[in-house]
């Protein structure tokens, strides 16, 4: 376990996706519970998150931050790879493929997730749009030709390179934003890596915790 002070993230405080594990804080969650790092988390609501004392954190008023110490830090990427460069646990020690594993991070949330989010904005904010239709068959088009690169590339191994990194962290929770759409399920050995992947105990006890927050939001609002 690590001895650096205990980090603080931030969280919905009421989690628009309903608890499933979709939103960003989670995969900070996830990174933390796999390095065996205990941390705090501070709940905001949408309006905290556009305050100045939010905004001093995180310039763009999202979710999540990390805060340790002096160091503060934004965007769910740069988080994850922080942890994973200052606790063993999450980046192999051989300097190749270290490089190799931040360069699949960065894949993860510019080459494949940028249409996954496109998706998920399209279905929220064109929905009554007489084009809607074909919009949205050319934004599964997109996400198709992607997981069908990233299927190809993973074959039948379990993870991306070798052992479980923060690049298939990063990955696996991109690919999890494709729950319920059916795309997922298409490419079989896909489907199956994010299976192995929410499998894992650190996943599970990062999802219970996230699934915690909504419950108590929910009761209380009851």
């Amino acid at each position: 376990m690590n001895s650096v002070t205990k980090p603080t993230i931030t969280a919905f405080k009421t989690s628009p996706d309903r608890g499933q594990g979709l939103a960003r804080d989670m995969r900070v969650r996830w990174a933390l519970e796999e390095v065996g790092q205990p941390y705090d988390v501070r709940l905001v609501t949408f309006a905290e998150m556009k305050q100045p004392a939010h905004r001093a954190l995180h310039p763009f008023g999202q979710i999540p931050t990390y805060e340790e110490g002096d160091l503060v830090l934004f965007e769910s990427g740069g988080i994850v790879l922080h942890i994973a460069q200052t606790r063993a646990g999450l980046l192999p020690d051989d300097p190749d493929a270290r490089a190799r594993a931040v360069t699949w991070m960065f894949a993860s949330l510019s080459t494949v997730e940028q249409s996954i989010v496109e998706l998920q904005f399209v279905m929220f904010t064109e929905r009554d749009k007489s084009w809607y239709e074909e919009r949205l068959a050319m934004v599964h088009d997109r996400i198709r030709a992607r997981l069908g690169e990233l299927s190809d590339r993973l074959g039948d191994a379990d993870w991306l390179d070798g052992a479980f990194s923060a690049a298939d962290l990063m990955m696996a929770s991109v690919l999890l934003r494709l729950r319920g759409h059916g795309l997922l399920d298409e490419y079989p050995n896909l489907a199956a890596y994010v299976a192995r992947a929410e499998a894992r105990p650190a996943y599970q006890r990062a999802f219970a915790e996230q699934l915690a927050v909504f419950k108590a939001a929910s009761q209380a609002a009851s």
